[in-house]
C-alpha cells in the first residue's frame, strides 16, 4: 500500500507558537481575505465589531492573489508587522 501525503510541497519547521495578546485594545489586526465573494461582507461585519466592541486601532485588510494558494511572502512579511491576524474564507 502506499500512503499520499495531500498537504503542501513545503516541509514544515518546529516552531513555537506566538505569544497572546492580553487584550486587542489599540491593536493593528490583519485580516487576509481568500478572495471568494462572501469573505467580503463577513469581514466587514468582524471589523465594526473590532473596532466598536474590541477597541481595535487599525483593521488592515488584504486579499491574497490565489484562493486556493498559501498567502504570498511579501503578504506574511507585512502580517508580521501586525499585532493579529484572521483569515477568512468566503465558502
Amino acid at each position: 500500500m502506499e500512503l499520499m501525503n495531500p498537504s503542501h510541497e513545503q516541509q514544515l519547521v518546529a516552531s513555537e507558537p506566538a505569544q497572546r495578546l492580553n487584550s486587542l485594545q489599540g491593536a493593528v489586526v490583519g485580516l487576509i481575505s481568500n478572495g471568494k465573494e462572501n469573505t467580503a461582507p463577513f469581514f466587514d461585519q468582524v471589523e465594526s465589531i473590532l473596532r466598536t466592541e474590541y477597541g481595535v486601532s487599525e483593521v488592515v485588510r488584504r486579499t491574497k492573489k490565489n484562493y486556493s494558494a498559501p498567502a504570498e511572502a511579501e503578504l506574511i512579511r507585512e502580517a508580521m508587522g501586525w499585532d493579529a491576524v484572521l483569515s477568512g474564507v468566503g465558502d
